[in-house]
């Protein structure tokens, strides 16, 4: 579970959050919804200890991760464009987030078929992602941040850029995903439609 309680960040003097607190229950998804320049990211970034807050309390599973650096919290995080390294297979990009682990290869190996199988693409391995479809790609950032097991999942616009098609199916495919991966996860989007589709209750800034 995750539990942010009067979370405060400010940027130049202006406050971007205000005394803010959010309860996740282990294993649901919670929405964030507001509209762009609200904070969503922000709150994200200050999650995983990107950005340095100015008050608040941040508890993974009763634990204060607050003052943690990023690598030790135990959170993934799905950017809007994805990030995948270019110069890289898609195997080379899941297993990337497991560098931080010392994970045998035949383990990483193992770990990369079982995502790829869980994201919808078995046999992909070895293709480059600079070939991969917007959709694919976001399947493959998914898998990337799942790979290390996370204690919590962020998901920042996840399905922002996707045509309309692609869109609703991969909210469905990724509802499905998360449950099935027994995530526990926060998503934030300025469309409520994604967030109904994905998302188990929804939370306005």
């Amino acid at each position: 579970m995750l539990d942010i309680r009067s979370l405060t960040v400010r940027y130049d003097k202006r406050t971007i959050i205000d005394n803010l607190s959010l309860f996740v229950p282990a294993e649901h998804i919670i929405g964030v919804s507001g509209k762009s320049g609200i904070g969503k990211s922000t709150l994200l970034h200050a999650i995983c200890g990107l950005i340095r807050i100015h008050a608040g309390v941040i508890e993974l599973n009763r634990v204060d991760i607050t003052s943690l650096p990023t690598h030790q919290r135990g959170i993934g995080l799905v950017s809007q464009t994805g990030d995948l390294f270019s110069t890289m297979t898609v195997a080379q990009n899941i297993s990337f987030g497991m560098r931080m682990q010392h994970i045998d290869k035949s383990s990483k190996h193992k770990r990369v078929e079982e995502l790829l199988e869980v994201v919808g693409l078995t046999g992909y391995e070895d293709r480059n992602v600079a070939t991969l479809s917007g959709g694919e790609a976001r399947r493959i950032a998914l898998a990337r941040a799942l790979a290390p097991k996370p204690r919590v999942l962020l998901l920042d616009e996840p399905l922002t850029g996707l045509d309309t098609d692609s869109r609703a199916a991969l909210a469905e495919d990724l509802s499905n995903i998360l449950i099935q991966a027994k995530t526990t996860g926060l998503l934030v989007s300025h469309d409520t439609t994604d967030l109904t589709a994905i998302c188990q209750s929804i939370f306005s800034l």
